[in-house]
């Protein structure tokens, strides 16, 4: 096989060990390998580069194992030529599973030009990505809470969710004050509705009046408290994912101009795949690495099912929101499409594939540098208006009716 690196290194990552295989010309021209075992602390890999600049290796692999790869790399980038590879994309052969069989495999692998590095965001990125999924999580620890706050209403029999659409709005939280407060009386909580749940105090009497124990008010104080705690925390992260955002600007509002995606779904997008979009070749590969298109499973000339591959779950779960939000916006492209799928697919094949469509257009918006112009909700049934037509009459027929089609007269002027 040809040889692409003559100077390379293969490295097998643990939590607290990794070893490494530099694989260099000898005195006679032919390769020789050398594998030695560091320790993770930063001193020892700091010996690990030290050792490989010694060798003059040019080139490094490793696996992504876990979050373990990032202090290797953050050691090497910038010294070496680094590829972190998928971990199912360099499976030794099987009986060969040893640490320095596997650093021994990555080297021969990559040595000969057979291993595609994964994509590595920047620093800044990086640092993007934290504050975005940890505000996710935070986001849904809050709705975790606020179940937990109608769970022990349930058990006071207080019924305030099946009056008020939101429990924890306006008027729910001055309730739910109330009430860990010590008030009991329906009537008093009932008044502190607003808006259009004041029409509704005669249903608010009844769904208030409960058995509230000293044990309901004692978890309602927790689970409201821990509420407030995250909605501070969330608050914050908004505001230093707004101030790191600055330079994305132009990006997220071409992200942001796409039904169902609004601006905390847009900075979700970039986090993740940046704002030029450079490292991926085209729609579909990026499309691909989020997991929002079917994979390739055929045999025999025969078409099987291909699930989605994994892909980014920060992404995909972004998009998908988006495309339910999308579903929603009346007389647009994106609804069209998601009901046309919907009807056929399922709602959740539907979403998936809305998101799909998302999202290559947003690259194809950045990368052309465009503005977004909507098709309209009715854009299928006016690019097939004769099979739309032909369809329709066969309904009616087959419901016994004579149909007799007059197009209408365009009005003039």
């Amino acid at each position: 096989m040809q040889v692409v690196y003559e100077r390379c290194c293969g490295i097998d990552v643990h939590k607290q060990t990794v070893v490494a295989c530099a694989i260099v010309p000898g005195a006679d021209g032919q390769p020789v390998k050398d594998t030695r075992t560091f320790a993770t602390m930063t001193e020892d890999l700091e010996g690990l580069a030290g050792w490989l600049q010694g060798l003059g290796v040019t080139h490094v692999a490793m696996e992504s194992t876990g979050v373990y790869w990032k202090p290797v790399y953050n050691l090497l980038d910038g010294r070496f030529s680094i590829l972190v590879v998928n971990a199912e994309h360099i499976k030794a052969l099987a009986g060969r599973k040893t640490d320095v069989q596997d650093a021994e495999w990555i080297a021969d692998l990559l040595r000969h030009g057979m291993l595609k590095g994964s994509f590595i965001p920047s620093q800044v990125l990086r640092e993007l990505r934290d504050l975005t999924r940890y505000r996710t999580k935070l986001g849904d620890e809050h709705k975790s809470e606020v179940n937990r706050v109608q769970k022990v209403l349930e058990d006071a029999n207080i019924k305030l969710a099946s009056v008020a659409s939101d429990v924890m709005g306006v008027s729910g939280r001055a309730m739910l004050d109330q009430i860990v407060g010590g008030q009991s009386d329906p009537a008093i909580l009932a008044e502190l509705a607003k808006g259009r749940l004041r029409d509704k105090q005669e249903l608010l009497l009844k769904a208030l009046s409960g058995r509230v124990r000293a044990h309901h008010r004692f978890m309602l104080a927790q689970h409201l408290s821990h509420i407030d705690f995250l909605d501070e925390a969330i608050a914050q992260l908004d505001q230093q994912i707004q101030e790191q955002m600055r330079p994305f600007a132009a990006a997220l509002a071409t992200w942001d101009s796409l039904q169902g995606i609004n601006q905390r779904i847009a900075e979700i997008i970039v986090a993740e795949i940046g704002a030029d979009l450079v490292p991926f070749e085209d729609a579909e590969h990026l499309a691909s690495w989020a997991g929002m298109c079917l994979g390739n499973n055929e045999s025999a000339g025969k078409r099987k099912s291909g699930k989605t591959r994994k892909g980014s779950p920060w992404l995909r779960r972004a998009l998908v929101e988006a495309a339910h939000g999308a579903a929603h916006t009346k007389g647009k492209y994106f609804q069209g499409l998601y009901r046309r799928l919907a009807a056929r697919r399922g709602t959740q094949r539907a979403a998936v594939a809305v998101g799909h469509s998302l999202l290559v257009t947003g690259y194809y918006l950045i990368t052309r540098q465009t503005k977004y112009e909507d098709l309209g909700g009715n854009y299928f049934d006016e690019r097939d208006r004769e099979g739309v037509k032909r369809r329709a009459v066969k309904r009616l027929e087959k419901l016994g009716y004579r149909v007799d089609l007059e197009p209408i007269a365009a009005p003039a002027g």
